[in-house]
């Protein structure tokens, strides 16, 4: 059996590259799938193969039926089918064997945009895992279009026709899970669609994960087809009037229902492997570790309406997926009950009364869009507590938010975290969202140490003292309170501003805080110039050439990387800053870095220029990697407390912590460990945003783009010359010796 579908596979696959149209269909398909690629990944600047994986599905749809269309039906129309069939091979194996002489081909094409993935792994710190999972993605996704190639090829002799009726299917299987085509669909019908579609299965794998229920939709609907293919080929053979022929379209309509029904109820499959490099859509060992240790019942309840739009229902699925991981985690102890507020009475009140209301939301009805109410979201129990989530907006840091709640209710402490209030500095009200990504866990407050009258900081109500970006600065009373707090064992977080922005021109002019002797008593001293990188900085608007804006990158905002695997910022992938100072560690051996810029990092003279359109000429040899944030840790023997010092207090801004959530995690991050409450570092860590790619020079990014833009293409057409020719010189000996 399986040697004669491997027969049948080698002369398939050797039948297209011995013509000149499969070079072509390749080099057409790398083409525009490598430039389209490279566009939108140079022009956003993130480490990420997603440009490519999310262009496959339609490319796909072309390039497979094209590949595909002369399968069966070029055998049928030279009547080399029959031929084929005499040989000592079964319709089976001829099928088979057909179909992976096909995938082969389809995956040595894409194995055209293997350099490309090396490349950007190579180059920047993207994920290994995801971009093996989209491969394996890729591979299920080109079986299953394959197979429906191979279907649409054996029951015509036209080839046109089978490329038409092909492509039609596979693009209708992509469409079908577009939102523009599901909002006008009752609910019912626009998540049976989203199930049965290609769109939603192939990105939840592109993603990162390998999930049972997206293998089995590939696997059967690969099946289905190559048995419509087997039932076609054996249409000729068997009389339309015997019992055979009955029993082969019941057997498929069989199976097809089967293959509707298992996709349709696939929502109950459970099983998945998560390839990502952070365990990013697995529980952490934190999460475990607390649901396992509940001493007491926690419920959970998610209120959802069954007419949720389709763009809500995907994401629904995920929300199932972790709750369902939660309560196997905890044994028991957290209970988790899905209802639907539109259908029962009770538990609309009970929705109404935690503060859990309808979202609006439009649907398409009769052409015009009409409004629809539903439920969206959860919340959490434990005793008389309760934390509220009125409409789950994201997934990625759903985890975290549960974790927390579970958290907070469960434990009594509740550590202090005290601002300082006074010099210029931020308090915890002017930084969005910090409130609530530290949750109900700290006491969080101010504290006023200025002056002859303040109280010494007591470290044991002052767990961690924050100074938010001090822009004056502090007089010697309020210095020495601080290095009395620290000494004593109290830990601080230090977001230092030695320069900032007159707003009038605006020029950099540099601040002293009074903390820089402290500092360096602690092994850390702040360079009096700004941070600036060429490879690897924000985009900013220029201003206008003409009648176009003009986009560009912005050195002084730096889009710092990991410096290392400190707990603070294990799993974060960038903080974006600005205007900030250097830091220069002096102390190896207690601090350590924590983030920092690419090896085009460089000191720009707080008195000169700072507008984004200028022209940044740094020498090489002062070009560096420039330390932005650090942390220390006290030395055996050494009572005095950790600090966290960053020197730069404009990134826990809301234009900063929106657009760089690992902003935030990181500002929170930081106070935890300084509280020596580590427990949720890494399950609020998971950052599942691209990292940047930089690029150590010019040359790199040229030898990656255009290596792979004319170079890949290039070898299949030296390739497909050198073997068409050679072709033909065999040929024509062969002839030689026959006429000889």
């Amino acid at each position: 059996m399986i040697r004669g579908v491997w027969t049948v596979a080698k002369r398939e696959l050797r039948g297209y590259f011995d013509q000149p149209t499969a070079y072509v269909l390749i080099v057409a398909f790398l083409s525009i799938t490598l430039y389209l690629a490279f566009r939108t990944m140079y022009a956003a600047g993130v480490a990420s193969l997603r440009p490519i994986f999310d262009l496959l599905p339609v490319l796909f749809a072309v390039f497979v039926p094209a590949a595909t269309m002369r399968t069966l039906a070029e055998e049928r129309r030279s009547r080399t089918l029959e031929w084929l069939l005499a040989q000592p091979l079964t319709e089976t194996q001829v099928v088979l064997g057909k179909f992976f002489g096909d995938w082969l081909f389809v995956m040595l094409a894409l194995a055209g945009t293997l350099p490309t993935a090396v490349g950007v792994l190579l180059v920047s710190d993207a994920d290994l895992g995801i971009a093996v999972a989209q491969y394996i993605g890729a591979g299920l996704l080109a079986a299953q279009f394959v197979a429906l190639g191979l279907w649409a090829s054996s029951f015509s002799r036209n080839q046109i026709t089978a490329f038409i009726v092909a492509a039609a299917v596979a693009f209708g299987l992509y469409l079908i899970g577009l939102p523009i085509v599901q909002i006008g669909l009752p609910p019912v019908i626009a998540g049976a669609l989203a199930r049965l579609s290609v769109l939603s299965h192939f990105e939840n794998v592109a993603r990162g994960v390998v999930d049972l229920r997206d293998v089995v939709y590939f696997l059967s609907t690969t099946g289905l087809f190559l048995f419509m293919s087997l039932g076609a080929v054996l249409r000729d053979r068997l009389s339309l009037g015997r019992a055979e022929w009955r029993r082969m379209r019941l057997g498929l309509g069989v199976v097809s229902l089967l293959v509707i029904m298992v996709n349709l109820l696939g929502s109950y499959l459970r099983g998945r492997i998560d390839l990502t490099a952070g365990n990013l859509y697995t529980l952490e060992d934190g999460t475990r570790d607390l649901l396992g240790n509940l001493d007491d019942l926690v419920q959970v309840r998610l209120f959802a309406s069954a007419e949720l739009p389709p763009e809500f229902q995907l994401q629904l699925r995920d929300v199932r997926d972790l709750l369902a991981d939660m309560q196997a985690a905890s044994e028991g102890s957290l209970v988790v009950t899905a209802v639907d507020p539109d259908e029962d009475e009770a538990a609309s009140e009970e929705a109404s009364q935690l503060g859990i209301f309808p979202v609006e939301f439009n649907v398409l009805r009769d052409d015009q869009f009409e409004v629809r109410r539903g439920f969206y979201g959860l919340a959490v129990t434990y005793a008389d507590e309760s934390d509220v989530t009125p409409v789950i907006s994201r997934t990625d840091d759903l985890e975290f938010r549960l974790a927390s709640a579970i958290y907070n209710m469960t434990t009594t402490e509740s550590p202090g975290v005290s601002f300082i209030q006074g010099f210029g500095s931020k308090t915890s009200g002017e930084i969005s969202g910090l409130a609530e990504t530290l949750g109900d866990r700290y006491d969080i407050g101010t504290i006023d140490i200025a002056g002859d009258s303040a109280d010494a900081i007591d470290p044991d109500s002052t767990e961690v003292l924050v100074l938010a970006g001090p822009t004056e600065q502090l007089d010697s009373m309020a210095v020495q309170r601080v290095r009395d707090y620290v000494d004593a064992g109290g830990s601080a977080l230090m977001l230092m501003e030695p320069i900032r922005l007159d707003p009038q021109s605006p020029t950099p002019i540099p601040v002293s805080s009074g903390l820089e002797t402290l500092l360096e008593e602690r092994g850390i001293s702040l360079s009096e110039r700004m941070v600036l990188d060429l490879a690897s900085s924000e985009r900013v608007n220029a201003g206008r050439q003409g009648i176009f804006q003009l986009i560009q990158n912005y050195p002084l905002w730096p889009i710092a990387l990991p410096a290392s695997d400190h707990a603070t910022i294990n799993g974060l992938n960038a903080l974006a800053i600005a205007w900030a100072s250097g830091l220069e560690i002096q102390d190896s051996v207690t601090v350590q870095a924590l983030w920092q810029t690419s090896e085009a990092g460089a000191l720009h003279a707080v008195g000169g220029a700072i507008f984004p359109d200028q022209e940044w000429d740094v020498p090489e040899e002062e070009l560096g990697v420039r330390t932005l944030a650090a942390a220390v840790t006290p030395g055996e023997g050494d009572a005095r407390g950790r600090l966290v010092v960053v020197g730069d207090a404009t990134f826990t801004e809301p234009q900063y912590t929106q657009r760089y959530p690992g902003n935030l995690a990181f500002l929170a991050n930081a106070i935890d460990w300084l509280a020596r409450d580590e427990a949720l570092i890494r399950i609020r860590s998971k950052d599942r945003t691209p990292p940047n790619l930089v690029f150590e020079s010019d040359v790199i990014r040229n030898v990656l783009k255009w290596g792979n833009l004319i170079g890949v293409p290039l070898l299949f057409v030296l390739a497909g010359a050198l073997r068409v020719s050679g072709r033909r010189r065999r040929a024509k000996a062969r002839w030689g010796e026959i006429v000889v």
